[in-house]
């Protein structure tokens, strides 16, 4: 190796080795791991840096996430114009909303009805009960949405809407739906006067780490529809049989349909990723009425995402964590904490709260 290769070799990884250090908002086993790695194992600790190493989507995709969130008018504002009841939120809690606040600007909204689906073809069921009823608009948003069963059930039932004069707005993750985006069914959905977006595009994937990570995606399931009704959960779009993973089939997903004012906060990240992606302005939709408020219970939406402070819904877990009086039950199929969840689960625990963890 030549001093000119030595120098650009020692050159990089000293930059690297400085990033690691000094990026904001890393755990110090973490920098110290990265440390570790670029130092003992160079070429592939620098590469995997390159991958891995930094929450990115793309600084161009940043600005315009946060552009859009910048024109969307603000829940202080709406609450105050349409008279909205405030949430009837017990003293003890009260702080839990406020962190929830603090990340995404939705305060906790009041008059909120909801039902828990029972499983994941009663979810779909649901959803398409609902687009055959909407009369202005369908909003749909998954990160995989598949093209078997249940997933053409869903892209029938849009172009149906959109032939009967319904504004149909579909996105879906370039990579997590990339089956049914590249399909045929995709594009009889535009062709029948759906509008189709592919969030996050890949482009050409060897040049992708350069603009951001590319395993980054957008994993919201969102459902708005006629401002009156939404859904949200785990349930992508898909069977329960999840053809891509067979092998971890059944696949259990949580999906609630929501009335009341509680809407207008899917709607306001609905029209965020959309408008970030598009040239649409869909602030009058944020701003239309959410239809009759009655009584129900307080809600809140929580959107966390590149473009907004990235330690929100670890701070939202642990809050939650130490709050807990009596019972702390924990269902995930992912279980890989930093060093303050592990240390508020473990305090849970240990000052008499019964915890439970349930993995599939």
């Amino acid at each position: 190796m030549g001093w000119s290769a030595l120098g650009l070799h020692v050159g990089l990884q000293i930059f690297f080795i400085c990033r690691a250090l000094l990026r904001p908002g890393r755990e110090p086993a973490a920098r110290m791991a990265w440390f570790v790695v670029i130092l003992v194992a160079p070429v592939v600790g620098m590469a995997l840096y390159v991958f891995f190493g930094e929450t990115n989507i793309g600084r161009r995709r940043i600005a315009r996430l946060r552009a859009a969130l910048a024109e969307l008018p603000t829940f202080g504002d709406l609450a105050t114009h349409e008279g909205e009841a405030e949430a009837d939120i017990p003293a003890h809690l009260a702080p839990l909303f406020r962190v929830g606040e603090s990340i995404s600007g939705f305060p906790p909204v009041g008059g909120n009805q909801g039902v828990l689906l029972d499983d994941s073809d009663a979810a779909i069921d649901a959803i398409i009960a609902d687009i055959e009823g909407a009369r202005d608009h369908v909003h749909l948003m998954f990160y995989i949405w598949l093209p078997d069963r249940n997933g053409l059930r869903v892209a029938a039932a849009a172009r149906r809407a959109a032939a009967r004069g319904v504004t149909v707005r579909v996105m879906a993750d370039d990579l997590g739906s990339r089956l049914l985006i590249g399909s045929s069914h995709w594009r009889e959905m535009r062709d029948a006067g759906v509008r189709v977006i592919s969030a996050l595009p890949i482009g050409f994937a060897p040049f992708r780490p350069l603009k951001g990570r590319i395993d980054m995606r957008n994993h919201r399931k969102i459902v708005v529809i006629d401002n009156r009704v939404t859904y949200c959960g785990s349930q992508n779009c898909a069977d329960a049989a999840f053809a891509i993973k067979a092998k971890y089939a059944p696949w259990v997903d949580a999906m609630m349909r929501f009335e009341g004012p509680i809407v207008r906060q899917n709607q306001h990240l609905f029209a965020s990723d959309w408008m970030a992606h598009s040239n649409e302005d869909l602030t009058g939709l944020v701003a239309a009425p959410v239809g009759p408020i009655g009584p129900g219970f307080p809600a809140q939406v929580i959107g966390t995402s590149a473009a907004i402070r990235t330690s929100g819904m670890p701070e939202i877990f642990e809050s939650l964590m130490y709050a807990a009086r009596r019972e702390l039950v924990i269902t995930t199929p992912y279980y890989v904490p930093d060093e303050p969840i592990q240390a508020a689960l473990c305090a849970s625990a240990r000052r008499g709260v019964e915890t439970t963890i349930v993995f599939p």
